[in-house]
């Protein structure tokens, strides 16, 4: 495990209660200056995948990319980590329903309100609408799951969907499909087409 990666588990075991005396040495010893707040692990893949197609590592930098199992954790990781805390810059990824969580974590945390960033619904459709359903289609066919979907677009609850809201659902029935893909639609992206969201988040890293 690389020291980045211990100290994101070592404040994953901070935040479910556990002590924080290692939370701190790492981020002292490291350094750690930042932190991305990202509610699941498929926003993780898709954050290191747009950092690597542009030759950046972001551990290397002191960004830690974290996966928090969930918009409603983020009060208490913006806590432990934020101005109030170990006092990281904060910022994050979130889907517009889960705005609300955010901005009372930034609150609670006491950070700058608006320096996190927000998909229309969420990332997934942000990255199907940024590449087009075709080019998606293509992707899945190239990764072996293109049977797999044909199976999946038969099923009746399919019909009434739009070809964007089946992909994305699609992308969810499988454990470590979702992860995946976010890496793969990240990659199939061509460099003026990454969603505004995502390109802001690493930007302002």
């Amino acid at each position: 495990m690389s020291d980045m990666g211990a100290f994101r588990e070592a404040v994953i075991e901070w935040a479910a209660g556990g002590p924080g005396d290692l939370a701190r040495e790492l981020a002292e010893r490291l350094p750690v200056r930042a932190v991305v707040l990202l509610e699941g692990p498929s926003d993780v893949a898709a954050v290191d995948a747009l950092a690597a197609s542009r030759g950046r590592d972001l551990a290397a930098e002191g960004v830690c990319v974290l996966s928090i199992g969930g918009a409603m954790s983020v009060g208490r990781f913006a806590h432990l980590l934020g101005p109030s805390g170990l006092g990281l810059r904060l910022t994050g990824l979130c889907d517009e329903r889960e705005r609300r969580y955010y901005a009372r974590g930034w609150e609670r945390a006491s950070a700058p309100p608006r320096d996190f960033f927000v998909c229309a619904a969420d990332l997934e459709d942000e990255l199907i609408r940024a590449l087009g359903t075709a080019r998606v289609e293509e992707l899945v066919r190239a990764e072996g799951d293109l049977r797999a979907l044909e199976t999946f677009l038969r099923q009746p609850a399919q019909r009434d969907r739009t070809a964007e809201q089946q992909l994305r659902r699609f992308f969810g029935t499988k454990k470590g499909r979702k992860i995946r893909y976010g890496r793969v639609l990240v990659e199939g992206l061509e460099p003026d087409r990454v969603p505004a969201p995502l390109e802001e988040l690493l930007t302002s890293l």
